[in-house]
Formats: C-alpha cells, sequence, structure tokens
C-alpha cells in the first residue's frame, strides 16, 4: 500500500485535498474559517501515494475515504478568502512503508477524513486551528535513483515537472496525473510570472507550457525568459499545442525550436499519452543532461583540486602520471618522461604504476595528456627562437653583457614591438596629439556622459542617375578622366563637376582599364550598381572621409600598380583586391576616429570590441552591401575559391589602414622587401628571400604598404591639393574636438582646437613622424620620384609658415 496524498493549507487558509468524489480532476474543496483577522501559516505536506490515481488508474485500500488530490495555483490566488501568495504542491515518489493512522481536519464548514498511512518520516504537527487530531502525521521519505556512468556511481533525485497552464483542464491533468504515475515531483504555474519565480526555486528537469491559447499568456514569451536563466541550460521545455484541424496545414517547429522549446506535443488528455512522454524525455534528454551535470562536476573538481591525482583506465593504468600546480595555479600534467629544469615549487611527480605490475601495457598504449603532446612537438615562434639564443648566449656572457641581454629580453616580450615611445608633451605637443589620437583605441576614463554613435541609415539610392556605360558618360567628365593616369590628377575638379559623385565615375574608368569585370565575370551593369551602392553609403557631410577621399585613394593605389616592380610582384587577383580594398576601404566613416568612439562607448566600439573599430566596420559593411543585393553582386560569379582569396586580401588591405599597426607594417616592408632587395642589388650573397619573387608572404607585405601610401599620400600631391586636404582633415579634427567638449568626453588631440590649432606645425608633424620614413621606403620600392618631389616641396612650405607663426593654411597675402 502506498502513502496519503497531501494535505495543503495555504497562507490563506484554503485546504488543498481530494474528495469522495470519483472525478480524476483535481479542485479545491474546502476552506478554514479563521476570522478576518487571524493571521494565516501555511502548512506544506508532501507524500507519497500508491493510491492517488483515479479510479481506472488505481484502487484503494478498502474502507478508506477516496480522497481526490488538487493543486495549488501559482499566481492565480484562491476562491475562498484568498489574500496570501499562491503556492505550490509538490509530488513524491511513491514508496511502501507499514504504519496506519487517520488525520481528522475540521472547518466551520466541513469534515475532511484523511487516512494517513505508511509514513517513515518525522513528525509534522498540523496548526492549532483549525483544531486537528493527529495520532501519527508524518511526512513520506523521497527515494532517488542511482545512475552509473561508467565506474561512477551518482545519485539521481526524483525528476521536478513544472506545468504552466493558466486555466484547470483536462490536458493539465493528464500531465498532473502521469507525473504521479511517474513518481515525479510536480507543481504548476498559473501566470509567468509565478512560472518564474517557481523555476529558479526548483529548478525543474522539465517543463510544460501550454501553447494552444494566446489570450492569458504568450508562451513563447514565457519559454524565452525561463531560458535567459543560467539553470535552464539543463531543462527541457516541452511545448503543448493544439490539434491541426483537417483542412489547415500543420505548423512549423521552428518558431518553437527558436523560442527556446526542446519538443512539441500535440494536445492530448490521456494520462498515458502524457506519461509516455515524460518518461521518453526523462530516459533521453533529461538523462543526458545529467550526465554533463556529473561530467562537468568532475572536471571542476579535477581543477580545482591542490593533492596529485591519479587517472587510470577500466585496467588501472595511470593516464596522467604528473599532475602540479604552479604559483598562478594553472594545472600542468606531464608523462614522466618529460624531464626539465622546473622552477616551479611544490610540484609533485606521480610515477606511472600499474596494478599489473610487469604486465602493464607498453608505453605506445598509453595516452598522454595533450599538452604534452604539444611540448614534444617541433614547433616554436620566431621570437621564441630569439629568446631562447639570448638565454644561451647569457650563459657564458660577462656580467655587464647579460645584464643588457636582460633588458633586450624584457623588451622582446612585449606585444608592441613597433610602436615607438613617445617623449613628453612638452617637447612637442602636436606630434604627441596627433599621434596619439591616431595611435590608440582611446581607451580613456569617462567623464559620465556617454556618447552614443549611430550610423546614418542606408536610404535608397534609386533616384540617383547613373551612367549607361562608361563611353555615355557627360562629355566634360569624359575629358577630365582622360588625365586620370597622371600623378597630379585634380580630384577636387572630378569631385565639383558629377556633384561630390567622383567614385562611382573614376571607379568605372579606373576598374575598366584594369580589367575587373573580366577577373571577376560580372557585367558593367552590376559594377555600376556596386559603385553606387558603396558611393552612397560614404558621408558626403563629412569633412574629409567621404567618397571624394576614397576615389582619391583609389586614384593612388591604381597609379601605384602601375609601376613596374609593383606590377611585377603581384599577379591580377592582387590588383583586383586592391582596387576593391581601395574603394571600400572608409565606407560609412563617421568622421571620427577610433579613439573617439571607444570613449564614447559607441555602438561600433562595443561590437568590435574596441580594436581596429572603424576598419573593422569598413570591412564587414562593404561585404554586406555587396552581397545582399544580386544586382550589385560584384562576387556572385566568382570560383568559390577564388571568391575567398579574395575576400581575406581585401580585409588584410582594409586592416592595415589602421594606424595602430603603422610601424610594425613599415618595419616588416622594410626589413623583408626593402633590405634583401638592397643586397641583391650589389650582388651580396644573402640569402633572403628576393622581394621581386611572387612569394605570399612579400605579396601581402606589398599590398599592405601600398594601400598605406595611398590612403595617406596627400603630402606627397601637388601643393595646392595638399594644403585642400589638409584643411578638410583639420576641420574634421576640430569638429571632432568640439563635440568631445559638448558631450564632455576626454578631448582624444587637444591640440585640434579651432581656436588656437596651428595647422602648419599639426601638416610637419604628420610628416615627419608618419609620412617621410614610410615614403623613402616605398619609393625604394616603387620608384616614385614625382612624389618625393611634391612632399619635399609641401614640407617646405609648412615649414616658412611655421617660421612665420602663421596658424592657416596660407600666408594672407597668398589667400
Amino acid at each position: 500500500m502506498g502513502c496519503t496524498p497531501s494535505i495543503h493549507v495555504s497562507q490563506s487558509g484554503v485546504i488543498y485535498c481530494r474528495d469522495s468524489d470519483e472525478s480524476n480532476s483535481p479542485r479545491q474543496t474546502s476552506s478554514l474559517s479563521q476570522g478576518p483577522t487571524a493571521p494565516l501559516h501555511g502548512l506544506f505536506v508532501q507524500t507519497d501515494a500508491a493510491d492517488a490515481m483515479p479510479p481506472s488508474h488505481a484502487a484503494g485500500p478498502p474502507g478508506a475515504v477516496r480522497v481526490r488530490r488538487s493543486r495549488a495555483e501559482l499566481g492565480s490566488g484562491s476562491s475562498t478568502g484568498s489574500s496570501g501568495p499562491a503556492v505550490t504542491t509538490c509530488r513524491g515518489r511513491r514508496r511502501h512503508c507499514c504504519s496506519s493512522a487517520e488525520a481528522e481536519t475540521q472547518t466551520s464548514y466541513t469534515s475532511v477524513k484523511v487516512p494517513v498511512e505508511h509514513f517513515a518520516c518525522p513528525h509534522v504537527p498540523l496548526p492549532e486551528e483549525p483544531q486537528t487530531s493527529c495520532s501519527s502525521f508524518q511526512v513520506c521519505e523521497v527515494s532517488s535513483a542511482e545512475v552509473r556512468i561508467g565506474p561512477m556511481r551518482l545519485t539521481q533525485d526524483p525528476i521536478q515537472v513544472l506545468l504552466i497552464f493558466a486555466k484547470e483542464d483536462s490536458q493539465s491533468d493528464g500531465f498532473w496525473w502521469a507525473c504521479d504515475r511517474a513518481g515525479y515531483r510536480c507543481n504548476i504555474a498559473r501566470t509567468p510570472e509565478s512560472a518564474l519565480e517557481c523555476f529558479l526555486d526548483k529548478h525543474h528537469e522539465i517543463i510544460v507550457i501550454d501553447h494552444r491559447q494566446t489570450r492569458n499568456f504568450d508562451a513563447e514569451a514565457v519559454c524565452r525568459s525561463i531560458r535567459a536563466t543560467n539553470p535552464s541550460e539543463h531543462t527541457v521545455i516541452l511545448a503543448v499545442v493544439s490539434q491541426a484541424s483537417d483542412d489547415r496545414e500543420e505548423a512549423s517547429v521552428l518558431p518553437l525550436l527558436h523560442a527556446g522549446f526542446n519538443r512539441r506535443f500535440m494536445e492530448n488528455s490521456s494520462i498515458i499519452a502524457c506519461y509516455n512522454e515524460l518518461i521518453q524525455i526523462e530516459h533521453g534528454e533529461v538523462r543526458s543532461q545529467f550526465k554533463l551535470r556529473a561530467c562537468n562536476s568532475v572536471f571542476t573538481a579535477l581543477d580545482h583540486c591542490h593533492e596529485a591525482i591519479e587517472i587510470t583506465s577500466d585496467d588501472h593504468v595511470i593516464q596522467i602520471h604528473r599532475i602540479h600546480r604552479d604559483s598562478g595555479d594553472n594545472s600542468q600534467t606531464e608523462p614522466p618522461s618529460f624531464r626539465h629544469k622546473s622552477r616551479r615549487k611544490e610540484s609533485i611527480d606521480v610515477k606511472s604504476i600499474s596494478s599489473r605490475g610487469s604486465d602493464a601495457p607498453s608505453l605506445q598504449n598509453r595516452r598522454y595528456p595533450s599538452m604534452a603532446r604539444i611540448h614534444s612537438m617541433t614547433i616554436e615562434a620566431p621570437i621564441t627562437k630569439v629568446i631562447n639564443i639570448i638565454n644561451a648566449a647569457q650563459e657564458n656572457s660577462p656580467v655587464t653583457v647579460a645584464e643588457a641581454l636582460d633588458r633586450v629580453l624584457e623588451i622582446l616580450r612585449t606585444t608592441e614591438l613597433y610602436s615607438p615611445q613617445l617623449g613628453t608633451k612638452d617637447e612637442d605637443p602636436h606630434t604627441s596629439d596627433l599621434v596619439g589620437g591616431l595611435m590608440t583605441d582611446g581607451l580613456r576614463r569617462l567623464s559620465g556622459n556617454e556618447y552614443v554613435f549611430t550610423k546614418n541609415v542606408h536610404q535608397s539610392h534609386s533616384h540617383l542617375a547613373m551612367p549607361i556605360t562608361i563611353n555615355d558618360v557627360p562629355p566634360s567628365i569624359a575629358q577630365l578622366l582622360d588625365n586620370e593616369e597622371s600623378w597630379d590628377f585634380n580630384i577636387f575638379e572630378l569631385e565639383a563637376i558629377t556633384h561630390k559623385r567622383p567614385l562611382v565615375y573614376l571607379g568605372l574608368k579606373v576598374f575598366s582599364r584594369f580589367g575587373v569585370c573580366e577577373f571577376l565575370n560580372c557585367t558593367e551593369t552590376t559594377l555600376r550598381a556596386w559603385l553606387q551602392v558603396i558611393e552612397a553609403n560614404y558621408h558626403s557631410s563629412n569633412a574629409y572621409h567621404n567618397s571624394t577621399h576614397a576615389a582619391d585613394v583609389l586614384h593612388a593605389t591604381a597609379f601605384f600598380l602601375g609601376k613596374e616592380r609593383v606590377k611585377g610582384s603581384l599577379d591580377q587577383l592582387d590588383e583586383v583586391a586592391a582596387l576593391i580594398a581601395a574603394t571600400v576601404h572608409d565606407v560609412d566613416h563617421p568622421g571620427r576616429t577610433n579613439s573617439f568612439l571607444c570613449n564614447a562607448g559607441s555602438e561600433l566600439a562595443v561590437l568590435y570590441n574596441d580594436t581596429a573599430v572603424l576598419e573593422s566596420h569598413h570591412t564587414a559593411l562593404a561585404f554586406q552591401l555587396t552581397v545582399k543585393d544580386t544586382k550589385c553582386n560584384i562576387f556572385k560569379n566568382i570560383d568559390r575559391n577564388h571568391y575567398r582569396t579574395l575576400r581575406q586580401a581585401i580585409i588584410d588591405m582594409v586592416l592595415a589602414t589602421e594606424m595602430t599597426k603603422h610601424f610594425e607594417h613599415v618595419n616588416k616592408f622594410v626589413n623583408s622587401i626593402n633590405k634583401p632587395l638592397a643586397a641583391e642589388s650589389e650582388g651580396s650573397d644573402c640569402e633572403c628571400n628576393p622581394a621581386g619573387k611572387n612569394f605570399p608572404e612579400n605579396q601581402t607585405l606589398i599590398k599592405r604598404m601600398m594601400i598605406k601610401c595611398a590612403d595617406v599620400a596627400n603630402p606627397c600631391r601637388p601643393l595646392d591639393l595638399c594644403i585642400e586636404w589638409a584643411g578638410r582633415i583639420s576641420e574634421e579634427y576640430f569638429a571632432q574636438t568640439d563635440e568631445e567638449k559638448r558631450q564632455g568626453l576626454p578631448v582624444v588631440m587637444p591640440v585640434f582646437d579651432r581656436n588656437t590649432c596651428s595647422i602648419p606645425k599639426s601638416q610637419i608633424s604628420f610628416i615627419d613622424y608618419f609620412i617621410t620614413d614610410m615614403f623613402d621606403a616605398w619609393d625604394a620600392f616603387a620608384h616614385l620620384p614625382a612624389l618625393m618631389q611634391h612632399l619635399a616641396d609641401n614640407y617646405k612650405h609648412w615649414k616658412t609658415l611655421d617660421d612665420l607663426k602663421c596658424k592657416s593654411l596660407r600666408l594672407p597675402s597668398d589667400s
């Protein structure tokens, strides 16, 4: 015989039990009368009932009063004098005990006698009011199941099920009695709020949500709210859906899966159907999740253990031979054959021990840890080789040399090997501010007022007029483009004559000259549409970073690609990648630096983790705009492998325009390209790879250097163009400083205050710090005498203005 059903007295005085009615539907039967002001104290009695099933499923003992079990309604209140919070009635597993008693609960309305049989737990008294006589009233103990996972024996508590049904009906009753039959603990909730609260309290393994009607609550929203909690990771959530009518096609299960449900149950109030569903879930997902949790617990215990541990196979052969912990509390595992001088303290060696002594398997049958395998490999980074060579040299070196090598090692162990350290601001504030603003991500403390950058919404561009073909452009534009191969090409004239749309027209001409459409196997119509979309996503309101700057960089890139040594070092895929990268390299630029966006906590800075924020955004957006519409997808007809290679090359070039790695790129180019070239030209026996060969590493360095020089080639343009670009970039920096002050953000470049800034000084600092060395290296490779002459002339112009204490672009008499 089994235990009696639960008796539950809620805070509102409502008693939930089973009456003598033979119906299967649990319901509230009676309430307590304690006076209008008497405090009410709840009683929770949890029992295991073998005969708690409806008459059709279980028979009670002879002569016993059939009592019907009901569930407290979470979040639904009570029907008779209820003012307290809602509660939950839980079920336990059935078990067999050996004593019998009878509890009588009296109220002012009725008297309900409940046989209390076979309890084996401590005494739990009922409240004094109402009067309750109990000779032996006890709570039934719930048994736990033992689960084996390999050699492990684990104890699994009874499964807990949460039913979320707004109203009681035959379906909720079916699951309730199914839980009773399966021996599960069961709660029921009526509202999303009470469901979430109950789940966080008990961490149910199975949740059943009523998805048949939407007027009571949104089942998918309830599921998402539960999935948002940490405990739900190991919970199976079941959706109860309505039966599809004959004339209606069955709905897809994908929306349920996306909302967080694991399974779908077609409405069926049969207890056996509900029982079978729950049993399948237990033997499938629930047990699998239990095993995963058990394994995670074991791994966590191993990770936090400070003692030596032996992990063996089924044959008791040790799999991990040595476990020790260093001062950083990081686990280290090594085979006994791995010997080295260790500075770690408290290390413990565990010898390989086998229960079979000399019959132990040989080393080839032992499973060494992955870290040991890695240490045994001949994989070594170049910087590691350098450090090892220096360490070896220190052993036989004089003290002074050893100390000097120690300082060298300290420098080599830093991550910023190519970033020069600036002097004090007092030495050159223009250089410090300019370099600091361009070469840092601006991770500085905010003043409390956060600026969130929101990029412009991409508008429809169908209203823009497009040239029909390259040959059908207006004669004035075509005449101007005849000179586009010259370095002295005036991009500002093209900007004016095309009404600030120079990128489309110049792009058509340049891409046609390099056969881009033929390489990509796309039509000129697709190319025109792509150029139009890209240009429309540049901000014409920016003083500097607009489509005119993109067209200028495209022009410079095409000019460099025409140089003999550059052309001989790159193949056509490299050329196409370079032209596309130049076109998109600043798309959707907000007119603010990376430092500004990081300081402001902008949407883009958060998205890209304050690392290469703008450059990452430019490449990502460019590919999004390209592939989202087949009309402008210039990549739609190329081979998949070619596309991946082309995409990687474009991304690498655009990311190279970020100034934080400026000196790294320049130094690598000099060491890997220029020095071997110089040695080769001098007839040296240098074993370095000649840069003229098409090695992929060399091609990558050349492409990076090319787009970097094209991006900041303004000081190498003819003087009038150089002055115009200097004015535009200064205006953009002025606007940023104004906004930083207005928003209460850190001022990244204080010298760019429009009221005090000296533009000549800022240009001199930029040329000295960034331009001279880079273009010297690029000129040594590509041979660009005209550019170097313009650079010298422009530097002289800025120096003259600075000597005359003039802070503007020109002398007053010149303007």
